[in-house]
C-alpha cells in the first residue's frame, strides 16, 4: 500500500516576507486558486501584519479555495488566536499555526524567553489556538539546531495540548540527506506521540539538497513537506512532486496532487512572483484581472446581486448595496447585466462622496518620437495642486502624475475603457478600480476625450478613498 505524502504550499507565506515589490491582492488570490486546483494540501499565509487587509485577503480566499487547508500562523500573543481565527474560520478547511523557535539562540532574540518559559507559552497558546481551531499546528522553527531534549519535551507538550500537525524546520539548511533521515528516527524514538500526529518537514535549500533530505525524512516516517511552487529557499513543489511521480512505485508513495497540472500552475505562480511592477509605472504586472461570469435579469432578487458584487470583489456597506441595486433595477428593465455592466452600476453609485481632489485642467503631450507627458493641475480642499510626470503612454503619465500628487500609490486592480455613443463625437466611458487595504473602491469617468476619462474615474475612485481613510478619522 502507498503512503500517501501530504504538501503544504509556503509561496504566499514567503512572498509577504518580500519588500521589493509586494505581490497585488488579486495576484495573491489567483495563487491560492491555482493551489487550490493543484490540490496541495494546505496553503500556509504569513501571520497577520496590516490586520485589515490581511484579513480581507484571507477572509477572500477561504471563500475560494474548497480543497486545501487554510493554514494560517498566529503571532505570539493571546490576542492574536481570535484575530486569526476570525480571518479563517469560514474557511472549508482551516488550521491554525503556532510557529515557535526551539534552538536557544532564537529562543533568546526571538522570545526573550529561557527554555521553560517557552515550553509554558507554547503549551498555552497551542490549547487556546485548540479551543476555536479544529485543527492546529505546531511549527518548531529552526529545529535541526535545536538541544535535542528540548525539542522533544516542546513536541511532546504540542501534542499534549491539543495540535495534530507537528513541522520541524531545518531553517538553516544544514541537513545532509542522510542527516535528516536519522534526525526524523531519532524524534519517532523521543517522542512516542509523534505516531499518533502528522509529521512535517520544511528543509531549507541552502545546500541544494532540500528536495533530497525531505524524501529522506520521509522514508524515515515524515508524512508531509513543506514546499514552495516558486524557486525560493525552501523544497521546490514541482521537484519534489516529480520524485513522487516517476518513483513514487519504488518509493511506495503518492500524493494528491494533480502531476498533469504541475508544470502549467507552476509556470503560472512562477510568472506571477517574478513579473513585477516597475516603479514607473501604475499598472500591475502579474495576474491578468479574470472577470467572474455572472448574468443578472429583471427577475433577481437584492440577495442574489449582493452576491454578484462581492463575486467582483467589493464590500459595500448595507445602504450602498440597496443603491445598487435599486439602480440595477432600472437598467434590467432593458437588457441583462453582466459582471462588466454591474462593475459600472457600483461605480457611479456606491459610496458617492464630497470630493477632496477637483480636477482643474490636464496638458497632455504624446507621440511616437517623444516619451508621454502628463500636467496636471487639482484643487485639494479648495487649495492648488499639480503633479507632472512621464510615463509610458498618455494614461500612463497622467495616473503617475495623480499618484504624485497624491502622495500615495494605489493597487490598480482594473481599468476599462469603453465607447457609449457612436460617431466622431463619441463619449468614451473609462472604470477605474483601486484597492486601498485590501478594500475595493472603483470610479468611472466620462468624455469626449478618453484620457479626460480616465483621468476622472481615476479621481473618482480615490475621492471615495480618501474620504473613507481620512475623512471619517
Amino acid at each position: 500500500m502507498l503512503k500517501t505524502i501530504a504538501f503544504t504550499d509556503i509561496t504566499l507565506r514567503e512572498e509577504a516576507h518580500r519588500i521589493d515589490n509586494a505581490l497585488s491582492f488579486k495576484e495573491k488570490i489567483e495563487i491560492a486558486k491555482q493551489l487550490d486546483k493543484l490540490q496541495v494540501d494546505a496553503i500556509e499565509f504569513a501571520p497577520l501584519q496590516d490586520e485589515k487587509a490581511d484579513t480581507l485577503l484571507i477572509k477572500t480566499v477561504a471563500a475560494l479555495v474548497r480543497q486545501s487547508a487554510v493554514a494560517l500562523p498566529i503571532a505570539l500573543t493571546q490576542e492574536s488566536i481570535a484575530a486569526s481565527w476570525e480571518a479563517i474560520r469560514h474557511a472549508a478547511h482551516p488550521r491554525l499555526v503556532v510557529s515557535v523557535p526551539t534552538s536557544p539562540i532564537q529562543m533568546a532574540y526571538t522570545c526573550q524567553k529561557k527554555a521553560p518559559a517557552v515550553l509554558d507559552m507554547l503549551s498555552q497558546l497551542v490549547a487556546q489556538a485548540k479551543a476555536v481551531c479544529p485543527e492546529v499546528e505546531f511549527a518548531a522553527e529552526d529545529a535541526s539546531r535545536s538541544e535535542l531534549p528540548f525539542l522533544a519535551a516542546a513536541i511532546s507538550a504540542a501534542i499534549e495540548a491539543g495540535a495534530s500537525v507537528i513541522t520541524v524546520c531545518d531553517t538553516a539548511g544544514v541537513f545532509l540527506p542522510e542527516e535528516c533521515r536519522a534526525f526524523v528516527q531519532t524524534l519517532y524514538a523521543q517522542v512516542p506521540a509523534l505516531s499518533k500526529v502528522t509529521l512535517y518537514v520544511q528543509c531549507a535549500n541552502t545546500l541544494g539538497m532540500a528536495a533530497a533530505c525531505a524524501i529522506e525524512a520521509i522514508q524515515a516516517g515524515a508524512a508531509g513537506v513543506k514546499a514552495s511552487a516558486s524557486q525560493g529557499c525552501f523544497a521546490i513543489l514541482s521537484d519534489m512532486a516529480n520524485v513522487i511521480r516517476h518513483r513514487g512505485d519504488s518509493l511506495g508513495l503518492c500524493c494528491r496532487l494533480k502531476f498533469t497540472e504541475m508544470q502549467r500552475i507552476a509556470g503560472q505562480i512562477a510568472w506571477i512572483t517574478q513579473t513585477r511592477r516597475a516603479e514607473s509605472t501604475p499598472f500591475e504586472n502579474g495576474a491578468n484581472n479574470a472577470v467572474p461570469q455572472i448574468s443578472f435579469d429583471k427577475h433577481d432578487t437584492l440577495e442574489a446581486v449582493i452576491k454578484g458584487i462581492r463575486q467582483l470583489g467589493y464590500d459595500l456597506s448595507e445602504e450602498d448595496n440597496i443603491k445598487v441595486y435599486e439602480a440595477f433595477c432600472l437598467v434590467a428593465q432593458k437588457k441583462s447585466i453582466g459582471a462588466k455592466e454591474l462593475d459600472a452600476i457600483i461605480a457611479s453609485t456606491a459610496l458617492q462622496v464630497p470630493p477632496t481632489y477637483k480636477l482643474n485642467s490636464y496638458v497632455i503631450n504624446s507621440g511616437n518620437v517623444i516619451s508621454a507627458s502628463a500636467n496636471i493641475q487639482m484643487e485639494k480642499n479648495g487649495q492648488p495642486v499639480s503633479g507632472i510626470c512621464v510615463g509610458d503612454g498618455p494614461i500612463d503619465a497622467a495616473f503617475l502624475a495623480i499618484e504624485q500628487i497624491a502622495g500615495r500609490h494605489y493597487e490598480l486592480d482594473d481599468f476599462q475603457i469603453q465607447a457609449v455613443t457612436e460617431g466622431r463625437e463619441a463619449m468614451g466611458s473609462a472604470l477605474v478600480r483601486l484597492r486601498s487595504g485590501g478594500k475595493l473602491y472603483s470610479g468611472n469617468g466620462i468624455s469626449t476625450d478618453i484620457i479626460g476619462a480616465s483621468i476622472k474615474a481615476y479621481l473618482n475612485a480615490l475621492n471615495k478613498i480618501v474620504y473613507e481613510e481620512e475623512g471619517n478619522e
